[in-house]
């Protein structure tokens, strides 16, 4: 899933005519399967055998890309609430005429059904596991950011990754977004002079918050497989559907999820692949304290949160607030790249901007090329993992640059959660001198699940 929630409710879903000429362009300009031989594919289709595990918005949203590219068959769809499931089935038989099977056990369905290609579209906590498994499976895996709910979920990821030479594609989508790319050759093209400080930010609306009731798990749900390796809480609607990201249980709040799409600009800007000290600083200063009992519950992420990443050459800086979203500041969303030569805003729907030092000259502006049903570039990013894994090359958002950038947002939140600045060994991926927040790196899994070894 991605963090963009605020256009989800725009085209959620992609009508058959859409799909066909989707599908029907790419087919006409990719010559398919040019490396099938190294892959198993479906016997007679010339399609990668494609497993979606987590049948929600988002996963639903990367399958109909891959299922448009023309060179996907969706097998088998598994989700541990079957009204996503059944409706996403229902719809994927729809859009090309097949049915695949239903799961609603990700392991069962890797065992049975082969895939070559397996999307995981599930909440944070489950992201390392999903996509450790398929790889071991031998399924080349599409995964959606933030990589992992821990910083050493993310190194394991890696590393299996590459003990199985499978490609890992991270869905941090704007490394393919055509404004996006310009902006990057803008910058390392030195028209904003030398860089010292970026600042990036999310400002959206909200405002103090009051507990809901705890409630029985809808028939449908599986609440204590959809908890998995996480601590099992009462089942509260705030949480699922799509409300997970602000409860630390299972993802990082705004830093673990919009933050990592600017903190991955960031480095995909810099030739750093790490800070070397965080600090951070916040709260929940409108919200309120967190309550968590049996009978009512809110969510627990800071709405208010500043954090410091020092580099070698430069500073990053982030900062979030879920209140006050209004029209007072030009952008609501983005960084700020400050140089000696201007600023450069970079954007989402607004696209960029730079505002140069020279009073007499222009501003340039470049619109954002998005596709209107999600208001992203999925299709790009996927025909790039298609070309990865045919090839044999890394993907532009690979495993391990998705790793790095979420490492930084796990960090901000780390230096949040222990109220102090961190030094970062970003070579062994430790904290130096201070084993409290090294312990934090990892958590415990709850009941069986195991911990991946790193």
């Amino acid at each position: 899933m991605t963090g963009d929630d605020k256009l989800s409710a725009q085209g959620n879903s992609m009508s058959r005519r859409q799909f066909l000429h989707r599908a029907g362009m790419t087919a006409a300009g990719a010559g398919l399967m040019a490396a099938a031989s190294r892959h198993r594919v479906r016997a007679g289709t010339g399609r990668y055998r494609t497993v979606l595990i987590g049948s929600g918005w988002w996963g639903m949203n990367i399958l109909r890309d891959a299922l448009a590219s023309g060179e996907c068959q969706a097998v088998a769809l598994c989700d541990v609430d079957q009204r996503h499931l059944n409706e996403a089935v229902d719809e994927v038989e729809d859009l090309t005429g097949d049915r695949p099977a239903a799961y609603t056990d990700y392991r069962e369905m890797l065992e049975q059904e082969h895939p070559d290609i397996a999307i995981v579209g599930t909440p944070d906590h489950w992201h390392c596991l999903n996509t450790i498994d398929a790889v071991k499976a031998g399924a080349h895996v599409f995964v959606e950011k933030p990589v992992g709910h821990t910083i050493k979920e993310g190194r394991a990821m890696v590393n299996v990754a590459r003990e199985a030479d499978r490609v890992v594609q991270v869905g941090t989508h704007r490394r393919a977004s055509p404004h996006n790319m310009s902006a990057m050759e803008f910058l390392r093209e030195g028209n904003a002079g030398r860089i010292g400080m970026v600042r990036s930010f999310v400002h959206y609306h909200g405002g103090p918050e009051s507990p809901q009731p705890n409630e029985e798990p809808p028939d449908e749900l599986d609440w204590d497989m959809w908890c998995g390796p996480a601590p099992l809480r009462p089942f509260n609607s705030r949480i699922h559907p799509r409300g997970f990201r602000n409860f630390m249980d299972y993802a990082n709040g705004q830093l673990g999820d919009w933050g990592i799409h600017w903190m991955d600009q960031i480095l995909w800007w810099t030739d750093e692949n790490y800070p070397k000290r965080v600090s951070s600083t916040g709260g929940r200063l409108i919200r309120g304290e967190p309550v968590l009992n049996e009978d009512e519950q809110t969510s627990d992420g800071p709405d208010t949160q500043v954090a410091t990443f020092e580099f070698e050459d430069f500073v990053a800086t982030w900062e979030h607030r879920q209140y006050a979203g209004n029209d007072a500041e030009n952008h609501n969303i983005g960084c700020y790249f400050y140089g000696t030569e201007g600023t450069l805003h970079l954007g989402w729907l607004d696209g960029w901007t730079f505002y140069p030092s020279d009073p007499n000259a222009e501003e340039i502006h470049e619109e954002p090329t998005l596709h209107t049903n999600d208001h992203h570039n999925i299709p790009e990013l996927w025909d790039d993992f298609m070309e990865s894994i045919k090839n044999g090359r890394k993907p532009i958002c690979d495993i391990e640059l998705g790793h790095y950038s979420t490492n930084m947002s796990l960090l901000g939140m780390l230096s949040l959660n222990v109220g102090r600045s961190l030094e970062w060994d970003g070579e062994n991926e430790e904290v130096i001198d201070d084993p409290e927040a090294n312990a934090l790196l990892s958590r415990e899994y709850r009941g069986d699940w195991e911990y991946p070894e790193v």
